[in-house]
Parts: C-alpha cells; structure tokens; sequence
C-alpha cells in the first residue's frame, strides 16, 4: 500500500548538499557587470546622494575600483560619463564623439591598466545635449536619422580608444545596423554591439539621471518618443528581433525587476544572449529600505540579482556589482 503522499518535495529541501546538488540557477562573478560614473578631474569621488554607495570617479580614481572589482571577480565595467561642464553640451552633441573625449579617455586608462577588463561604453546623446534628450531635436522633435549618424560617430569613437563593447541606449530607429556597418568600415570588426533593444520609458531612472547630470536640463520632459510603452511586450520580442537582424550581439532588457517577464520572453524567444539592468531606482530602494532595518540587505540582493537569472538573463549591469563579488569570495 503506498503512503501519502507518494511525492514527497521537501526531501530535497531537508539538507544544505542536496539543496545546493539540486540548484537550477546559480548566481557568480561571471555575472556581473560594473555601472561606473566617470567625471572630469583627478583625485575626484563625490557621493551620489540618491545612491548611497555609489560615487562619481575621475578617470584615475575609476581605473583604482575597477582593478579591485576585477580582482573580486567582476568580468566587465559598463562607463557613463558625468559632464558638468556647459561647454561640452550642444544642440549636436559634437563632444559625444571627440577623440579625447571624458569616455574616450577613460577607456583608454582602463584598457592601459587592466587590458583583461570588459569595457562597456553607452552609446547615447543625452549627456552631451543641452535638453538632456537622447538625441538631436529640430523644432521640439527628437529627430531619428540624424541622430544615428551622429550615433554612429560615438560608437566609433567609443571602438577607436579601445572598447570591447558598445552598448546603444538611445531606442532610435536602426541605429544597431547602422553602427555595425560603420564600426566594420572603420575596422572594428571584433567591438561587439550590447543593444538596449527593451528599454522602457521608467520611472526608476530617477536617480541615474541626477548621477549623470541630465536631470536638469530634461526638466518635466520625457522620453516616451522612444523609448517603451511599460505596458508593452510584443513590442519588446519585435524591437529585439529587429536588434538581432541588424547585427546586436546580445541584447538588453531595461529596467529589471519589474519586467522579469520580458526578460523570460525575450530569452526564450532569441538564441541571442540577454542581459538586463538593475537600474538606479531599483538600487536605491534596496538601499534605503536596507538602512531603515526593513530588509536583510545581501539576502535580499541576492534573491533579486538570482531572480534575474532565472527569468533567463545571461549577465546583469548592477551598482551592487562590487559588493556581491565580495560576498560570493567570502
């Protein structure tokens, strides 16, 4: 006579080694990738006071935590730059694309000090305009194919002082077919294309863009010329198909935590691998509902950051990058 019940599931839960022997997903350092905020200066480290714990870096002071962050494991650092000086803002973005540029410097220090380092550079106008928008503007419209040529000078630029990837955030029309052809014309043919494909139109960015500088000059405007509707997926499985075809390498999902169902989608739908962000706002709530005792801080970020994985995602951009390799090597 058989017992009750015949499935027993908690057996495999009862013990520390059968537990781990049976995990499905499994979170590492292979998985990590660094967001840093590079400014101009030497010696510089300002606090970024939405983000406790996150600093903007002058070039000599990023290249310092992106050696330890490699130590610790962290494969890659994806660069945003922090341009606070006005001259360097313009109705065409020219700085964007200037050989000795903020970014175009500070790959070059990074490559120079750690060549084994992953260098991510973000593809985008919006530090560079003076509104703030992610592109060219002609009569308060943001103006698409213009755009992309000068989208396709950055990336060059961007593959020109050393990067190992580029990473389009920007949601023009055809930028990643663009951009291709123009890094293999210039020869860069082995810079691989990280294409924000599902980049929503969210709230969480909040604290990135005082990080960065662009809160001000964009104002009350948004962005939702461009980037995603929040209530839209198809739209997701067509813009990274579309990504694909054009010759992105990997494609990304933007924000991440509340569109672990994108994520699953879109990973299950393209062989192409799928990374995702876990943005500012998501960050900084961890952060504050961590320094109000309300939450076990590294169980909580670790439970986020494996969630990730299981949704499908093959790496993940996070300000915690840091931090978890230095708990995975405890």
């Amino acid at each position: 006579m058989r017992r009750y019940p015949l499935t027993r599931m908690r057996r495999l839960r009862a013990h520390e080694f059968s537990r781990r022997l049976v995990c499905e997903h499994r979170l590492g350092t292979d998985d990590l990738v660094w967001p840093m905020f590079v400014c101009e200066g030497e010696g510089r480290r300002e606090a970024v006071a939405a983000m406790p714990g996150v600093e903007r870096l002058s070039i000599d002071e990023a290249v310092k935590d992106a050696r330890e962050a490699y130590r610790l494991g962290v494969q890659a650092t994806a660069l945003f730059p922090v341009v606070d000086d006005p001259a360097a803002k313009s109705e065409d973005a020219r700085v964007a694309y200037a050989d000795d540029g903020l970014v175009q410097r500070a790959v070059a220090a990074l490559k120079a000090a750690e060549p084994g380092l992953g260098v991510i550079t973000d593809v985008a106008l919006d530090p560079y305009t003076t509104h703030g928008q992610d592109g060219i503007m002609r009569d308060g419209e943001i103006v698409n194919d213009e755009t992309v040529s000068v989208l396709e000078k950055q990336a060059v630029s961007h593959a020109g002082a050393g990067a190992d990837m580029v990473a389009p955030s920007d949601m023009m029309d055809g930028r990643i077919g663009r951009i291709r052809a123009a890094l293999d014309a210039a020869g860069h043919t082995r810079t691989s294309i990280l294409a924000y494909s599902a980049k929503y139109a969210s709230a969480f960015y909040g604290p990135f863009r005082d990080a960065v500088g662009s809160a001000a000059a964009l104002g009350s405007a948004d962005k939702r010329t461009y980037q995603m509707d929040a209530a839209n997926s198809e739209e997701a499985l067509a813009e990274a198909a579309l990504d694909i075809s054009e010759g992105a390498d990997i494609v990304m999902v933007k924000p991440g935590m509340p569109y672990l169902d994108v994520v699953r989608r879109v990973s299950e739908r393209f062989d192409a691998p799928v990374f995702v962000y876990q943005v500012s706002g998501e960050y900084a709530m961890l952060k504050t509902a961590a320094a109000a005792a309300c939450i076990d801080e590294r169980a909580c970020v670790m439970e986020a950051l494996t969630a990730f994985k299981r949704a499908g995602a093959r790496a993940i951009l996070t300000y915690y990058a840091r931090e978890v390799a230095a708990w995975l090597n405890e």
